[in-house]
């Protein structure tokens, strides 16, 4: 079989290849390549459907390149000797592609990678296209004889394995930027050229020999492969059709998780907030808020609420004018926006839905009375759309009102600003002009004594109420929906921190900010984040987001995936308070964080209280056993910092045993301290 002497009585044989077949081969391995490569990025990802489906998904569609490669190519060389295929080893030839594919894309897809395990999934996969290909050719049934070239035999198979290696070592790596297509394209391209240099290095490894007799009356011919063509023109129009379905479905998929409430199928707040930031002339909004759905949940149990609340979407679905879109916008409140509407107009539809609720609903076989109220309010011309919100819940806050099923139109003499509304109305000023600001914490590290970075803390210098503190202006913006637009006015500051603290000749500062509720998995936020980077020309590694129990277990899935979103882009992600919340170590076992915040109620007690010092070294261990650099928050005492510096290495400390927040000035002068103490230590 290796040898290039012929047999007795035999005399060598050349081929030639069409070019035009040559480059569909081509082509068609760099297509399968893409298609597995679009596939397996799913894998990481927290997604709707299991990533082992689309691990199978991208395994089968490499495996099944790599065939139609070979046999494409098969059909683009002739020679004068008539050739066909056994059909049993045929498609017998497919399984060591698909498996190879299945394990080495396994291989890149884990958490951890190191050159070993890239090394042994570009093994793997070249091995895998090499067997394909020489169980294509032993599937092969021809009068010729052939032998290989031992050279370019294992040539062909280093080539496979090398380029392989490098395809797989460059889509791990460079994860984050797979999203862009000329970075998965020219990987792609890397992959089909170890698909098709393997085949073509094997083709020339090979030569025929025939004896003058099979010759005689022998014309030029291409390899019998039409029972193959209508297979392979199936499997490679599956592939488009897959690549097409499963970018579609997933985005689908994330477009209602995203903009659509689970037990009511209405659009929810997102939705809601980006169409009402839509330009119009004139627009006008009502809201309906049920004041005894808790009271009921406290009753009959959530499973019989959600009922309730899916009773109520049902009657508002059917019961709302054409003219209006419907939203679920809050726990128990429902809003129909209504463009280029009059108020009144909108009045008179509400008071008719309003009868409705005056008779008790039956959900099984109980009779449920709802207390109800209806919000209209309305907004024209250049008025901020914002303003109509803040208006239909100045008529909802107002303490006289009454839940008796009535349609209250915003009355501007009645419904006058409180407190809250004061905080409302007054942010975006407070934002522009510098009366909030931010504080900075510094974090250190507690066995070095270095400094590991900062904390961002908000605070308020109201214009009328002196100094306030976020304990009281922050709930508010959450409880109204004005938080995010914090939040983005705080990313933006803390980068812009970062970026002066570097021009100052302080390079690599980290920042971490906090990203409330379900911000966390809004799409804007990742728009503000990546849009904030490009305005500063810092890198990811700086910003680091802060998330809490809560954040996470009010929407586990959704949340979990959007932490892996970020973890992707290159942004640290910490979880916040950890302890406090209500997530279980399922959850923190899936999150894809890189830091885990131990609440200051863990510390306070240290070492004085053994049960408190026992909880607080395992939680140290748990997070460092699932390697996450660990945050002690509220370290206030030398024997707390004694304690902790004795319990594990590397942790990081933040409190006012080392610094309290502050601004940029103050900091510039505690560092100049701390950098003298830590270097006479």
């Amino acid at each position: 079989m290796f040898t290039s002497s012929p047999p007795s009585g035999y005399v060598e044989i050349s081929g030639d290849h069409s070019l035009s077949l040559v480059l569909l081969s081509v082509f068609i391995a760099c297509l399968a390549s893409y298609t597995a490569l679009s596939l397996n990025e799913r894998v990481r990802k927290n997604g709707f459907f299991h990533p082992a489906l689309w691990l199978l998904l991208a395994s089968f569609s490499m495996g099944f390149g790599i065939w139609s490669m070979h046999f494409i190519g098969m059909s683009a060389f002739s020679m004068p000797m008539s050739m066909h295929f056994d059909l049993l080893w045929t498609f017998f030839s497919i399984a060591p592609a698909i498996l190879a594919s299945f394990l080495a894309f396994y291989l890149v897809s884990r958490p951890k990678h190191s050159v070993l395990s890239f090394a042994l999934a570009g093994v793997t996969l070249g091995i895998g296209i090499a067997t394909m290909h020489y169980t294509g050719m032993a599937a092969m049934a021809t009068n010729a004889v052939y032998r290989y070239h031992p050279g370019l035999f294992v040539l062909s198979i280093v080539i496979a394995v090398v380029v392989s290696f490098v395809a797989l070592f460059i889509f791990s790596e460079l994860r984050k930027w797979m999203e862009k297509w000329p970075i998965k394209l020219f990987t792609s391209l890397l992959m089909g050229l170890a698909v098709s240099s393997m085949h073509y290095t094997g083709m020339k490894a090979i030569t025929f020999f025939a004896s003058p007799s099979d010759m005689a009356g022998s014309h030029t011919a291409h390899a019998n492969t039409n029972m193959l063509i209508i297979p392979i023109a199936f499997g490679m129009s599956f592939l488009l059709i897959l690549l097409l379905f499963s970018s579609v479905l997933d985005r689908y998929i994330d477009y209602r998780i995203s903009y659509f409430d689970g037990p009511t199928r209405l659009p929810n707040r997102r939705l809601f907030e980006k169409t009402l930031n839509k330009p119009t002339e004139r627009c006008s909004l009502a809201i309906w808020h049920f004041q005894n759905l808790e009271q009921i949940n406290q009753s009959y149990g959530y499973s019989f609420g959600e009922k309730v609340l899916q009773q109520i979407a049902c009657t508002l679905r059917e019961a709302h004018p054409g003219f209006t879109d419907l939203y679920r916008i809050g726990t128990n409140r429902f809003a129909f926006l209504a463009p280029s509407v009059e108020p009144d107009i909108l009045v008179q539809a509400m008071k008719a839905i309003a009868l409705k609720w005056k008779e008790p609903i039956e959900i099984e076989e109980k009779w449920i009375e709802l207390s109800s109220v209806c919000s209209v309010s309305s907004v024209s011309g250049t008025d901020n759309p914002h303003q109509l919100y803040a208006e239909a819940l100045a008529v909802l806050e107002y303490p006289l009102l009454s839940y008796e099923h009535e349609v209250v139109l915003f009355n501007p003499s009645v419904h006058s600003f409180s407190f809250e509304q004061e905080i409302l109305s007054g942010l975006t000023r407070a934002m522009k002009k510098d009366e909030l600001f931010l504080v900075y914490q510094p974090k250190i590290m507690a066995d070095s004594h270095r400094l590991a970075g900062f904390e961002a803390l908000i605070r308020w210098r109201h214009m009328e109420h002196g100094m306030l503190s976020p304990g009281i202006f922050i709930p508010i913006l959450e409880q109204h929906h004005r938080i995010n637009e914090l939040t983005d006015w705080v990313i933006d500051r803390a980068a812009r921190q970062i970026a002066e603290w570097e021009k100052s000749g302080l390079p690599n500062q980290k920042i971490a900010v906090n990203i409330p509720g379900e911000y966390v998995t809004s799409p804007r936020l990742k728009t503000v984040l990546k849009k904030t980077l490009e305005r500063y020309h810092i890198n990811p590694e700086q910003l680091e987001l802060e998330i809490t129990e809560t954040s996470v277990a009010q929407s586990a899935e959704s949340a979990i995936r959007a932490i892996g979103s970020f973890r992707a882009q290159g942004f640290p992600v910490a979880l916040d308070d950890f302890g406090t919340g209500v997530s279980s170590l399922s959850f923190l076992r899936q999150m894809p964080i890189t830091t885990l915040k131990i609440d200051k109620s863990f510390v306070d007690q240290v070492p004085l209280s053994d049960k408190d010092s026992a909880i607080l070294n395992a939680i140290i261990t748990l997070g460092q056993s699932l390697n996450l650099h660990i945050v002690i928050e509220g370290v206030e005492k030398a024997e707390q910092v004694d304690f902790l510096t004795g319990t594990a290495r590397s942790l990081i400390v933040q409190g006012y045993y080392y610094a309290k927040p502050m601004v940029p000035d103050e900091l510039a002068e505690w560092q100049t301290h701390f950098s003298a103490a830590s270097n006479a230590n």
